[in-house]
C-alpha cells in the first residue's frame, strides 16, 4: 500500500452470528475522529440494553497507529483482539467494530470465544465496502486580489480539492491534495506574488 492511501470501510455495515445458542451482533462504522467513538458506543449500549456484552475495537490513522481493544467484562483477550486482529489481517484503519452478545445458556470456553468474536468481525468487514482513500494535506492559501490569476492557474493545473474559498480584498482558499503531491503545490504557490501559506495538518 502507497504511503499517503489507507483502507477503510465506505459506511456502515453489520453482521449477525450465532454459536451454540449465543447471538454475536457485529457493527462496524467509518470513524476518522476518536470523538466520534463514544456517541456510537453509546447508541449501541442503550438499543441492546439487555445485552450481555459490549466488546470492540477500533483503529485511526492512515497506518492504523491509533488503537483500543475492549473486551467488556469477557475473558481477557478473548473479544477486542480478535476483533482488532481481523481490521489488521484485511489491512483497515479509521473504523470502529463493536460486537453485541447475547449469553445463550452455554459457556464457549476461550477458544470458543475467540473464534466467535474474531468470525463476526471477519462477517461484518466482508459485509462492508472496503474503500482506498488518499491522505490529503491540507492548505490555507491567502493572497491579494492582484495574485488572483496566478494562483488560480496553479490550482487549475494541479486539481486539488476545494474545500472553501471567499474573494475580498484579501482572498482566501482552502485545499486538500494528496500527500504526495504537497510538495509540487507548495513551491508552485510559493513562487506566486503576495502569498501566504498554512499548513492545516493531515487527514
Amino acid at each position: 500500500m502507497e504511503e499517503d492511501s489507507y483502507r477503510t470501510i465506505a459506511a456502515p455495515a453489520e453482521a449477525t452470528l450465532r454459536e451454540r445458542g449465543s447471538r454475536f451482533l457485529a457493527y462496524a462504522y467509518p470513524v476518522e475522529e476518536e470523538e466520534e467513538i463514544k456517541p456510537l458506543l453509546e447508541a449501541l449500549r442503550k438499543r441492546y440494553y439487555d445485552a450481555t456484552h459490549h466488546c470492540y475495537a477500533w483503529r485511526l490513522g492512515p497506518k492504523g497507529e491509533l488503537f483500543r481493544a475492549n473486551d467488556d467484562g469477557e475473558p481477557s483477550g478473548t473479544a477486542g483482539k480478535p476483533i482488532l486482529g481481523q481490521m489488521l489481517s484485511k489491512e483497515v484503519t479509521n473504523l470502529l467494530v463493536v460486537v453485541v452478545r447475547y449469553f445463550g445458556g452455554t459457556k464457549l470456553g476461550v477458544p470458543g470465544l475467540i473464534g466467535a468474536y474474531r468470525e463476526s468481525t471477519a462477517a461484518v468487514l466482508d459485509a462492508a465496502q472496503i474503500e482506498q482513500r488518499t491522505v490529503d494535506a491540507r492548505l490555507e492559501v491567502n493572497f491579494s486580489y492582484l495574485a488572483m490569476n496566478e494562483v488560480m492557474k496553479v490550482i487549475k493545473e494541479m486539481q486539488p480539492k476545494i474545500i472553501n474559498q471567499s474573494f475580498d480584498n484579501l482572498c482566501t482558499i482552502r485545499l486538500a491534495i494528496r500527500r504526495g503531491r504537497e510538495a509540487e503545490l507548495l513551491a508552485r504557490l510559493e513562487k506566486c506574488e503576495d502569498v501566504s501559506i498554512e499548513h492545516l495538518g493531515y487527514k
